[in-house]
């Protein structure tokens, strides 16, 4: 063993049918240092084997690229906190999404658009306790969360339920290959994200249906939550990228308002709970119109990134995925088209143009994984199949040597950004389920 100030290591070589067994032990705290024997590890190591096993096991997967789905499925589980059920969205901080570039942000925390969506893919694949311990997550820790400047909801919590999470930066530290800054914290915690009820509110509608009925507590909880979105679904807000550009009416948040008001009026007419249904309706309704009026552009024959506005956007493929345009509408078709000449690049999706639409940051991005998935989708659901298929198995080929991804794909293949990302996963997980189907 060779010390250098804090940092140790040990050089040691290994043949052919030779094993070693070394413990990383805690320091201090009355803890006794000890050794760990090979018998230990390797019971050890085959108990955690048989644990992981025995979870996968629950999946009710079996359809093609099945051993590259439940990867996507471990990768969701390993970012679950165990004490909680919160669930972050990378494990890791400030891996850039351009190397040199100030695109460094802190992504272990629980984005509650992050950890909903997860919730959908992991009850699509049947594993209802990971859905049943976000939703303790939910009633302990978001639903007692006193309202905030930007609603009743943050965008993001910390694993414990923690609220206040402040941006710092690292100045000791110079970052991946010289990616400065290195932060701790996000400063996105403040922002308005209007699309986060919606997320939050269709995980709840699909753990109703697929998992346990949510108590009248949580109906409780829920009903405030929409009744707050029909004040203040027309408010402009950061969107779901989380720009620091300054605000827009973004149509993805009008998007997921329709949404969450739209699966709220489903599980109270589903379980003939009490509602304002007529209020809600019309809210909804009134949503619906100005997005087919305000987020059509007649110039490019598209939806658009924000209202009035002539800028594409990856976030509309949501529009079809979530049930609120026919994915073989002529509308959605052109749009899909624009998508396809303007933002996909050899299958991969980049999520906008910035110098089209200034976000506040300098440099460029790669490509955005959950985008590509969620083409991939749009195009499996409009019925061009072999084009979805194609997209789908290009996209696999990015992944790493142990098939994870990180947050975007760079123009030389590279992975960027956090890592592993749960966004990208998950969206995998949909893609393959919903492309499976399609196939037969």
């Amino acid at each position: 063993m060779e010390a250098d100030g804090v940092d140790m290591w040990a050089e040691f070589k290994l043949h052919e049918g030779e094993h070693a067994v070394f413990a990383l032990d805690r320091v201090g705290d009355g803890v006794a240092l000890r050794s760990c024997p090979i018998a230990e590890a390797e019971e050890e190591f085959t108990a955690t084997v048989a644990f992981w096993r025995r979870w996968l096991s629950a999946s009710r997967y079996r359809g093609r690229w099945r051993e590259t789905v439940h990867r996507s499925a471990l990768v969701l589980k390993l970012l679950t906190y165990a004490p909680t059920g919160g669930i972050v969205a990378a494990p890791t901080t400030s891996l850039p999404e351009e190397v040199g570039g100030e695109r460094n942000w802190d992504y272990r925390y629980v984005w509650v658009r992050d950890a909903a969506f997860c919730v959908y893919a992991l009850l699509r694949l049947g594993f209802t306790q990971e859905a049943e311990a976000f939703m303790r997550f939910l009633t302990a820790n978001v639903c007692t969360c006193p309202p905030g400047d930007s609603g009743p909801l943050q965008i993001m919590y910390g694993i414990d339920g923690r609220s206040d999470l402040p941006e710092r930066q690292l100045d000791h530290l110079e970052g991946y290959q010289g990616s400065w800054p290195v932060r701790v914290g996000n400063a996105a915690v403040g922002q308005l994200q209007l699309d986060i009820y919606g997320a939050l509110i269709d995980a709840v509608y699909l753990y109703d249906k697929w998992g346990k009925p949510i108590s009248s507590g949580d109906w409780d909880y829920v009903s405030g939550l929409v009744d707050w979105v029909c004040d203040n679904w027309d408010q402009p807000d950061e969107g779901i990228w989380e720009t620091r550009g300054g605000r827009k009416d973004f149509l993805y948040s009008r998007l997921m308002c329709w949404v969450a008001i739209e699966r709220a009026i489903r599980m109270a007419a589903h379980r003939g709970l009490p509602a304002d249904t007529a209020r809600w309706q019309r809210t909804r309704d009134t949503i619906y119109r100005q997005i087919m009026q305000r987020g059509w552009s007649a110039e490019h024959q598209a939806f658009v990134q924000y209202l009035g506005g002539d800028v594409l956007d990856a976030s509309v493929l949501m529009m079809p995925l979530a049930k609120f345009i026919s994915p073989t509408d002529p509308k959605w078709l052109s749009t899909l088209t624009a998508l396809g000449d303007r933002l996909v690049s050899d299958s991969l999706v980049y999520r906008y143009d910035p110098a089209a639409s200034p976000d506040g940051l300098r440099g460029v991005e790669g490509t955005f994984s959950i985008c590509s998935f969620w083409y991939v989708e749009a195009l499996a659901r409009a019925g061009r199949l072999d084009e979805a298929r194609l997209a789908f198995e290009k996209m696999l080929t990015y992944a790493n040597h142990v098939g994870l991804f990180a947050e975007e794909i760079g123009q030389a293949g590279e992975q960027c950004g956090n890592f592993p990302q749960a966004f990208t996963h998950l969206a995998l997980i949909s893609a393959a389920f919903n492309l499976d189907r399609a196939l037969g």
